[in-house]
This record gives structure tokens, sequence and C-alpha cells, in this order.
């Protein structure tokens, strides 16, 4: 995936992800009364991005990114009339989210592949490693499905899970004995399985940095293992060797008409992602590139134009019942200032295959927002039934047992501090902060728009200066902002705290009474990021003059996330009120 030929050993061997004792996490509940916890409801979020104002979807259309926020390196696979898409969670908990669609524009959560800690262990590690480029593939010969992944924690590497319905349980992990990254899964006609994946060359043959390999594996179905022995590169540098191409990665196999496609991203994932080609008689080779190459790609366009997506590339195909194919990949929407906040979304586009090779429909011109459905596919808009997409509105008021699948933690299980209950959701406060690569008890929701407002109502008194709790605009451990309720003395307050590459600033803070509860509201128009408070949602205080959201894009805090939005709390308080606005 996303050049690691540097750090892919390190990672594998330093980041051995270890248990947080809850203990050692949360804060001591016996030192305070309920006020001490706090209770947040209400939560809403609103997109509002320009584009889908200025392009309605009306009926035969859809939008693309048909996720949007941080759902990269989507894979897809299919069974009968339903199809199932899974993409990379980093140091997110649960990881692996994953959907279902029967008609491929209309997609619902079915929860997370990865939801147990003997799956996931990303404890304490940077927010960019934990879970790469996950694979899902559907094996008619035993009715199985497969996710194969590469897991930078817990001495995992490589591994895969099973299971026989993807909505239900997957097995724990089978670590897979092999380097690299970005593995995938092709289960042939005849009942042979083979494993492809990115690899280092063999070390002495490094021509250049970014030059990396494709090899494959025998894949032992019966022990679910690759056979040793069996491994050779199928594809070395890229579709062309003498260019230097950089990053030739997430492979994956297809057949049709008794030929074998190889299709991998090549570039890297940021302005030069593309997607090429190759075929071949057999799955070990040789494959030669198609003489078009790339099938998919952004890299070439005027950088100036309107509604820009870029860095398309990472994907995946999909045959329909009905014989058409449609590809899934990964790409952005910048915003005015060319941050990438929203990070890398999953977008779709139908395929051409009619000719020798796939092609992707549109995929080398400027992406649009919005496509025809495939056939006999209509776009629903129902908030409860559908994953949405375009401008909506999406509202939790806390009060079912369980969490919405959108909902995630970072590093460690949602439900050992955020508790949902007939009045809202109480989130236990751990002594860790957001700054810390731990485990935090911070409820998260991917930005899913370069506009948008995120609202809560929170009921809280904090006990002491140590206590804090609120919103945050969070991209990792260094890069955020905090907008939370504390105490100094007997006063509370109101603070907004920015924290680049680690080092904080408190921006403004403001007394505050906490008698009765407190809207919270941050609000983005692109790289403007403002945040409000008050009593009465309809007449909102700012908090501190309009700030940049630099520190929440990708480009900048580097990585592979987007932003998230979170609702916050912490016994570890370290911000201190400066003078009050």
């Amino acid at each position: 995936m996303k050049n690691l030929n540097a750090i892919t050993g390190f990672i594998l061997s330093f980041f051995l992800a270890t248990l947080c004792a809850t203990v050692s996490c949360r804060s001591n509940g016996s030192r305070g009364g309920a006020d001490r916890t706090p209770l947040f409801t209400n939560f809403i979020y609103e997109g509002q991005d320009p584009v889908y104002e200025k392009n309605p979807v009306t009926e035969g259309e859809f939008y693309i990114p048909i996720l949007q926020g941080c759902y990269p390196d989507p894979s897809i696979t299919r069974k009968g009339g339903n199809y199932y898409l899974v993409a990379s969670s980093f140091a997110f908990f649960p990881g692996v989210p994953i959907f279902q669609s029967n008609d491929l524009i209309n997609w619902k959560s079915i929860g997370h592949v990865l939801d147990r800690e003997s799956q996931l262990k990303v404890y304490d590690i940077p927010m960019s490693a934990g879970i790469y480029a996950p694979d899902i593939q559907y094996n008619p010969h035993n009715d199985m499905f497969y996710m194969i992944t590469t897991q930078f924690a817990g001495g995992f590497g490589n591994m895969v899970v099973k299971a026989s319905d993807p909505a239900g349980d997957w097995s724990d992990p089978i670590k897979l004995d092999f380097e690299g990254i970005d593995p995938a899964l092709f289960f042939d006609d005849d009942g042979k399985a083979y494993v492809v994946h990115n690899d280092a060359p063999e070390k002495g043959k490094e021509l250049y940095e970014g030059h990396r390999v494709i090899k494959i594996w025998d894949y032992d179905v019966e022990n679910d293992q690759v056979v040793q022995g069996s491994d050779q590169i199928i594809v070395d540098g890229g579709v062309d060797l003498s260019k230097k191409p950089i990053w030739i990665e997430a492979p994956h196999l297809y057949k049709k008409n008794g030929k074998y496609y190889l299709m991998c991203a090549e570039g890297g994932t940021g302005g030069n992602h593309s997607e090429v080609i190759f075929s071949g008689t057999h799955p070990k080779g040789p494959f030669k590139p198609a003489k078009k190459n790339p099938i998919l790609s952004q890299r070439h366009l005027a950088k100036d134009r309107s509604d820009k997506v870029d860095w398309a590339g990472h994907a995946d195909l999909v045959e329909t019942s009905d014989g058409e194919y449609y590809g899934v990949f990964l790409a952005v929407r910048p915003n005015e200032k060319e941050r990438v906040n929203t990070g890398r979304e999953t977008f779709m586009l139908p395929v051409d295959w009619t000719g020798e090779f796939p092609a992707f429909v549109g995929g080398m011109a400027p992406l649009p927002t919005k496509l025809r459905s495939p056939k006999g596919a209509t776009y629903q808009l129902n908030q409860e039934a559908w994953f949405l997409n375009g401008n909506f509105t999406y509202q939790d008021d806390f009060k079912d047992s369980v969490l919405n699948d959108r909902w995630i933690g970072v590093r460690g299980p949602r439900e050992t501090f955020a508790k949902p209950s007939p009045k809202g959701l109480v989130i236990e406060p751990f002594a860790t902060t957001i700054q810390e690569m731990k485990p935090t008890s911070t409820l998260f929701h991917r930005q899913q728009h370069n506009f948008f407002k995120a609202s809560t109502l929170i009921h809280y008194k904090p006990g002491s200066e140590k206590d804090l709790a609120g919103l945050v605009c969070y991209q990792r451990e260094g890069f955020h902002y905090v907008f939370g309720l504390t105490k100094q003395g007997k006063d509370y307050y109101i603070v907004l705290e920015r924290t680049a590459e680690g080092k904080a600033d408190v921006l403004a803070s403001a007394k505050v009474d906490l008698e009765q509860p407190i809207t919270l509201e941050v609000r983005a128009e692109g790289d403007a990021y403002q945040f409000h408070y008050g009593k009465d949602k309809e007449q909102l205080n700012s908090l501190g003059e309009v700030v940049s959201g630099d520190i929440l894009s990708t480009d900048v805090a580097k990585g592979f996330t987007g932003a998230l939005i979170g609702l916050y709390s912490t016994s570890g308080n370290e911000i201190l009120p400066g003078k009050a606005d």
C-alpha cells in the first residue's frame, strides 16, 4: 500500500501491541458524582457540500463516492444477488467496516469484520498502522467468505479470517507466513487458490526508492496457509521497469474467458495514483501489461478543474449476475485549499470489458459527482435503512442499546467507555487524553463533507481541572482541536485548544454556567472551521476566531486516515483556560 518500503519492517517488529489494562486507562469511578460523568444527547451531523446542492440526483442517478469519509482501499465480492464491500480501518476499533447491497448503489452497514479484542490488537500504535487494505472474497467451492489483510499490530502481519455469514461472527485471525502487504485471495474455477501481494524486491536488488514487486503463492484452503516454496514474482516494478514505476501494490486476480488478469495500483496513494492491468494464461503468469495503461487515474488532468476528485486508484472489480462489471476504488475530494480532510473515500464506476482488457468508464476523465444507476437499481433516501451519501443529516439520541456502526473508537473497543442509555450517551472518562498513543474515551464519527455542521447537547459538571468533556476534531494524536468544558478553581470554562505536530496552544476560553446543559457545535466551510456553544441552540456564541482545518488534513498531518469528529471525555486533562473571552 502506501509508501512503506522504509517502514514496513520497522512497524511489524516494533509495534507488537499489548493489551492496555482497563484499570490503567480508566478514571477512578468512585471519585465523583453523576454530574462528573458527561451525558451526550441529540448528536446531529449535517452535510452541506455545495457540489451536491448544484447537482441533485434525479430518477435513475446516484452519487459517487458511495462511501464518504475515511473508507479507503475498498474491496468487493458477490454471492448470488448480494454484494459485500470492506475498507481499511487502521487503528479504528472495531475494524474493517463491512457493507452489503443488492444493487451496488444502496449500501447497508452490516457491522465490522474485526470486532473482538482477540482479532484486533491496535492498543498502542500510530493512527496509520493497524489494518491495511483488506480484501474480501467469496469462495463458492466451500461457501465461505474470506477477508485477508495486513495488521501492523499484535505481531500478526498478514492474516486471514473466515465466515459463513459476512454479517455474523468472523473467525479469529490466522497468521500467514509471508512478508509484504496488500494480500488478496483468488479462487480459481478448479478449486485451487492463490494469494497475491506487494513485497520488496530481493535484498540487494532494489533499483530505486519505491521499487516494489508483486508475488503470488499457492494457498492451501484446507489448512489456511500459503504453500512454502511456491512463491514467485509475477510483476517487477510495474508496467515498464525502465521508467522506474513506484509502489506497485494492491493486486487482484480475475479470470475471464479462460485468461487471467492481474490488476494493481501504481504510483503511490497520492497525486500520482493510478490503476494498471496485465494479462496471462496462468495465475502465475507470465503477465504482460495492456498497451493502454493506466485504466484509471486523475493524475494527468488540469490541477484547477472544478469539483475536483483526485488520487484515484487501489481498485477492485465485481461482475454482476447479468455479466456486467463495476469497479470500486479510492479517491479524494480536496477542499478549496487542496486539503484532504474527508480522507480517502470509496468511489465506483462502471467497467467496460467488451474488449480484451477491462477499462473504467470515464476513469481517465474528471470524475463526476453522479452517475446513471445500474440496470434495475433505484436510489433510496431512507436514512434508517441505508448508509447515505450526498448531502444528508444523521441524528442520534443514543437511546438504542447498541451503538450505530458509524461510531468507532480508536485503539480500543467503544463498549469500554461509551454507554447508550434511555437518557443518552454516557462516556466514562479514561485518564488518558487524545494526545496519547493509547485507547481514549472518545466516540468518533467520520467527517464526510468539506462543508458540515456537527453538534451535541452535553450535560456535565467537571469536578476539577483534570476533568474535561466535549467535542474534538481529530486527525491523529498530534493533530487535533479540543473544544470542551473543564474547571479552574470554582469556575467552569469552555476551552478551545489546537494541537499541531504535538504542540498544543489554547486559542480561546470563556467562563460558562453549567446549571443547564450546553450545546457544542463545530461548523466547517472548506478549510474554515469555527466552534460555537450556548444554552439556546438557535443562538450560539462563537469561541475564538475562525481557524484553519489544515491540521485535520491527510496531506498535512500525514498518514492515511481522514478527519474524525469525536465526543470526548477524560479525567487526565492538561488544558488550562487562558484569559477568558
